[in-house]
């Protein structure tokens, strides 16, 4: 490996590590206006952190190289270890006696917007803690953005190219000619969502503070909550539906929300995605609020309510929860199981298998059963109006076998450490889909992962990241032949 590969990496990890130094003292000074003393762990971990990467930037500095495949895959894997152990250093040396394992667990939960927590007390936690994990599970939010939209499709490991199917645009339809503009926009964007959030949180019911920290963390679907019972704590249905609602726009492809904001061009929300995942979003809310109405007797408005807030939690990865709907029935539960897998659209801040994948596999399928018919025919696999090529196809097939090959190790290496099938198949499936919760009574709706041990808890934390950057951007780096000049 090149060292000037590994400078230029070591250097723009560096530079944003600094960034995140700099954000410490944003729960610091919340700390400080709520009365807090754990104000002096943030401050003391920004000043470390920023003197270390300080260092670590003018030692590296120098011409970055081009962008190429090698730079971006340990670039990509660089940066969010760097994010998530920078993360963990607040969460380690506060007054909530965590353990390493536990301390990185909760920020790469928070930096992955998966929404798993080993904190419990949350209601009684100090406010500066909490802003720490919404502001990372906000940060988290725009950097899978970023990720998904940019770097990936350039390394061909999302599946798809920048701009071209991603928001069913291509050649001159770009949104914007340089990337700087994209991203200034797609900032405006997540910022104004943000605010519009906070604003609907504070005007239905919710204090400032915790409008704001759920507002972080419904934009970036991440589902950290300033409340150990969740959305569950306000007892309110306008709160629900206002969540639902965000959710469902983090979900949808950030690309898209810039073509309609900006250009005002209608035609792009054909993009097949987006029918498919709300397709499937309200099939399966409706059909969990009817069975929860009809077999435990709750009216139909609030059954569908909670079902749709739930239903929508899960498709998103926001991982929030208002009830135990693990209680409602042997149905929710398998239903619920099999939503943790499917995810949002690509291009957003959702994880999960994605809709788009859905949408390949199934015309893949298709195209098959059509060949059997009439053998000497040719058919192309299509996604909307255009034709799929055969390395996007062969990406999405390696990344599903990537993501069961992964599942079944990690479910082996959790119940070899003596968690039971559910335990163990639930937790895995939601770190690797960036969910949040997982099946059962110890990490369900209403629990949480405090009870995990830290080798679990390391086992699960490599889940989340790997499945946050695509699988195969990890996997990759793995590779002897990628070390090789």
């Amino acid at each position: 490996m090149n060292t000037n590969l590994l400078r230029s990496v070591m250097y723009v990890a560096s530079i944003f590590g600094l960034y995140m130094a700099t954000a410490m003292f944003i729960p610091a000074m919340a700390d400080l206006y709520y009365k807090n003393n754990d104000w002096s762990v943030f401050a003391l971990s920004g000043f470390m952190c920023g003197g270390f990467f300080l260092a670590c930037a003018l030692a590296t500095r120098g011409q970055t190289p081009q962008f190429n495949k090698r730079f971006g895959f340990l670039l990509v894997n660089v940066l969010w270890l760097v994010f998530s152990l920078v993360g963990a250093i607040p969460f380690y040396l506060s007054e909530l006696d965590l353990t390493f394992a536990q301390a990185v667990f909760e920020s790469v939960s928070a930096i992955t917007t998966t929404g798993s927590t080993v904190i419990s007390g949350l209601d009684t936690a100090p406010q500066g803690i909490l802003m720490w994990r919404s502001l990372l599970c906000w940060l988290g939010g725009i950097g899978i953005v970023a990720l998904g939209l940019f770097i990936l499709p350039l390394l061909r490991v999302g599946g798809m190219t920048f701009f071209r199917m991603e928001s069913s645009d291509t050649g001159n339809d770009r949104p914007f000619a340089r990337l700087a503009h994209f991203t200034r926009a797609f900032v405006g964007i997540y910022m104004l969502m943000t605010l519009t959030c906070t604003i609907a949180y504070d005007m239905a019911g919710m204090s400032h503070f915790d409008a704001l920290n759920h507002a972080m963390s419904t934009v970036a679907t991440g589902g950290f909550s300033t409340h150990d019972a969740s959305f569950a704590y306000f007892d309110s249905i306008a709160l629900l539906w206002i969540a639902t609602i965000f959710l469902v726009l983090g979900s949808l492809p950030f690309s898209i929300m810039i073509l309609l904001a900006v250009k005002r061009r209608l035609n792009i929300v054909r993009d097949p995605q987006i029918a498919v995942f709300l397709g499937y979003l309200t099939v399966i809310s409706i059909a969990v609020g009817v069975y929860h109405h009809l077999r435990n007797g709750v009216p139909l408005d609030s059954a569908l309510s909670h079902s749709f807030f739930n239903v929508t939690s899960i498709l998103s990865t926001g991982g929030f929860a208002s009830d135990d709907y693990t209680l409602w029935g042997p149905f929710v539960v398998v239903v619920a199981f099999f939503a943790t897998f499917m995810g949002g659209c690509s291009g957003s801040t959702a994880g999960g298998i994605k809709a788009y994948r859905f949408v390949i596999i199934f015309n893949v399928a298709k195209t098959g059963l059509k060949k059997l018919i009439y053998p000497n025919a040719v058919y192309s696999v299509r996604y909307g109006d255009q034709v799929v090529d055969p390395e996007t196809i062969r990406t999405v097939f390696l990344f599903l076998s990537c993501f069961i090959a992964l599942w079944i190790v990690g479910s082996l290496a959790l119940s070899a450490m003596g968690y039971d099938f559910l335990t163990a198949t639930s937790a895995v499936a939601t770190s690797l889909a960036n969910v949040g919760p997982g099946i059962g009574p110890i990490i369900g709706p209403v629990g949480n992962f405090s009870t995990i041990t830290d080798p679990a808890l390391y086992v699960l934390s490599a889940m989340m990241l790997m499945g946050r950057l695509e699988i195969l951007t990890v996997l990759v780096i793995m590779m002897p032949i990628f070390w090789k000049n």
